[in-house]
């Protein structure tokens, strides 16, 4: 299986997620500049965080014009696996792979912390090494993450089971106290209806290596790993 991770000017999180992928995993990967618009070699592209192309006029919106993009659009809409984090996942959704819109936080204050969040779903390869409901514990650092769609989206992504990971307390118990940044359902991650295109404001990469003190996020990278026979819409 072989990963692509997008560099956008601005992205600062390519290396880590290429570090995970190829230092701790194994896995052939290479990076992908903005560019480049053949990625059919491809087996999984990774969107990773930062602030592509600066952020100008809103998070995302000039990524979704650029031939890597593009590629990733068509990569998705054969099936593969697309995966967004934060700042991908800003980029997701203003490409339309993913709907809703990220908005900022509640406070309006970046946040940079650890977060306890609730796995909802576990027959995707993007969860499927996780237990359903077990509470993992993964970084953020997003000034823009506040989950927003409009009512009939938001009561589709939960009837698909669309949402894949909510910001919980230590329990799992799913409050208005453990919402860090005001997203509508607590939501953290969602996926398409067809279960191959993820994203999520945490970052499972900064949660990887054993020498961080914490592999919750491995989980997800290993779940791939494991097959993509998987994907599909819930049963």
């Amino acid at each position: 299986m072989k990963f692509g991770v997008i560099v956008f000017p601005g992205s600062n999180c390519d290396r880590d997620v290429a570090m995970v992928m190829r230092d701790l995993l194994n896995q052939p990967t290479r990076m992908v500049w903005h560019e480049e618009s053949d990625l059919s070699d491809l087996d999984v592209i990774i969107i990773p965080g930062g602030f592509s192309y600066g952020d100008y006029l809103r998070c995302g919106a000039i990524a979704r014009f650029s031939p890597a993009l593009q590629a990733t659009v068509r990569h998705a809409e054969q099936g593969k696996l697309v995966m967004g984090i934060c700042n991908g996942f800003q980029v997701l959704t203003e490409a339309g792979l993913l709907p809703g819109a990220l908005m900022r936080n509640r406070d309006l204050h970046f946040i940079c912390d650890r977060v306890s969040l609730k796995v909802e779903r576990t027959d995707l390869p993007w969860t499927q090494a996780y237990q359903k409901g077990q509470v993992i514990t993964l970084p953020i650092a997003h000034g823009e993450g506040c989950y927003y769609a409009d009512a009939d989206t938001l009561s589709a992504l939960e009837a698909n089971g669309q949402v894949l990971f909510r910001y919980c307390d230590a329990s799992g118990a799913v409050t208005a106290a453990s919402n860090c940044n005001g997203s509508l359902n607590n939501i953290a991650g969602i996926c398409n209806c067809q279960g191959n295109v993820l994203g999520m404001m945490p970052h499972p990469e900064r949660a990887s290596d054993p020498a961080l003190g914490n592999t919750d996020g491995r989980k997800l990278f290993e779940g791939v790993l494991l097959g993509l026979g998987a994907v599909g819409a819930k049963g």
